[in-house]
């Protein structure tokens, strides 16, 4: 790394190796910076030995695959780096043996990628960009304490996650409460940064409170466009930050039912080829899809590759699926542009006091307001359980506790 000398921050680095156009920061096509400039390896004798190298230098885990004919798409410009072999042991790829830079016989169709352990993940969530926030160091997993856990580290979490923006940010361990090791407190995002690792933090080894676990709602890197409902549309997915389009090539029920359930709609009713719903603009992301149905998301498909630029839009693959419907009857309403914010309160009580009793709800909510800190207007709603109550009794390390959420 080049590192430079900052009276506040101690050092600042800039990496020498990254990775591009992957469904998370610990994915994508191998690019070096070298002379100042950033440039791609070519996939001569590129195998694990070489991935496992460029996965420990950007802080990933332990490599899964390495990828090579430009599976994370095609760039234009400088290739620097051919002939690479690596030991193994080298803590970055710069370090392995290779060609002189920017000798090389190949294009950019020999692009290398890798595919790293990620760094992070959303867990016990309701779908693939929702969940507990948990990130992965030192070889083991471990949660992320919500004090001081705002909008914009959870912007950088769905943005590292390749989830689309913000739609939600949860405290009090709102997806459950989990034992083990608390790595990150007092997170502290501007919101530019690519993962949640760089930002700002007190940590590796912290204290927190028992299940202040800090989790996100992501907007879904999928959505239906031109369609006449919520439910229907022009596939689209967000990919390296820019949304593109679907083929309809080998485009089927299966693939469709993954576009449907990720959205929270019924079943399929059609499947739709040949821009049924318009031509859309941009790339064409996704070829050749093959999906055995089980995926929460459509991005964890198999594919062949990101990016196919033989490919043009009259191709684009759609799909109508059926309504989803409340216990009610009505159709569920998609959340809007604004952050909602969800907390799961604790209350130690004694027997005599009954946290339901609108008095004291009243009071919890003006103290729950003073310690939001939050600067613009906002509501703050109570959700009721099953029978009508908001706190429920619970047993929790042998005290008697009361939850809500």
């Amino acid at each position: 790394m080049e590192c430079l000398h900052d009276l506040y921050a101690g050092v600042i680095c800039q990496p020498r190796t990254r990775l591009v156009g992957g469904i998370n920061s610990c994915s994508g096509r191998v690019e070096v910076l070298y002379n100042g400039t950033w440039g791609t390896v070519c996939d001569d004798d590129w195998d694990l030995s070489q991935a496992a190298v460029v996965c420990r230098e950007v802080g990933c885990g332990g490599v899964i695959e390495a990828k090579s004919f430009s599976y994370f798409g095609q760039v234009s410009g400088q290739i620097w780096m051919d002939g690479v072999y690596c030991f193994g042991n080298e803590y970055a790829l710069s370090k392995c043996e290779h060609y002189e830079w920017g000798v090389n016989d190949c294009d950019h169709s020999e692009d290398v990628g890798v595919v790293c352990q990620p760094v992070l993940r959303l867990a016990e969530g309701i779908d693939a960009c929702s969940g507990r926030v948990e990130v992965f160091h030192n070889g083991q997993w471990g949660t992320v304490c919500d004090d001081d856990w705002g909008v914009s580290d959870g912007a950088v979490v769905c943005k590292e996650m390749g989830c689309g923006n913000i739609k939600v940010i949860t405290f009090g361990a709102y997806f459950g409460a989990t034992s083990g090791q608390v790595w990150m407190n007092n997170v502290n995002c501007t919101g530019e940064e690519a993962a949640l690792s760089t930002c700002a933090f007190q940590g590796w080894r912290t204290q927190c409170s028992f299940a202040s676990h800090a989790g996100v709602m992501c907007g879904l890197p999928v959505r239906l466009v031109h369609g006449n409902s919520l439910c229907s549309g022009r596939v689209e997915v967000l990919h390296d930050g820019q949304w593109g389009t679907v083929s309809d090539d080998g485009w089927n029920l299966t693939d469709a039912a993954v576009v449907c359930r990720e959205l929270g709609c019924g079943d399929v009713i059609e499947v739709k080829g040949g821009a049924y719903f318009g031509q859309g603009s941009g790339p064409v992301w996704m070829d050749s899809v093959d999906c055995s149905g089980n995926e929460s998301s459509l991005i964890e498909c198999n594919i062949d590759h990101w990016q196919h630029y033989s490919l043009d839009h009259l191709h684009d693959a759609g799909v109508i699926c059926s309504e989803s419907f409340s216990t009610s009857g009505e159709p569920v309403q998609r959340s809007d542009t604004r952050v909602r914010v969800l907390l799961r309160i604790e209350v130690q009580t004694d027997p005599m006091f009954d946290p339901n009793d609108p008095r004291t709800m009243s009071k919890l909510s003006e103290e729950i307001e003073k310690k939001l800190y939050i600067s613009r207007p906002f509501s703050l709603t109570w959700k009721t359980q099953k029978d009508g109550e908001v706190f429920q009794e619970v047993s929790q390390k042998k005290k008697p506790a009361r939850k809500c959420n």
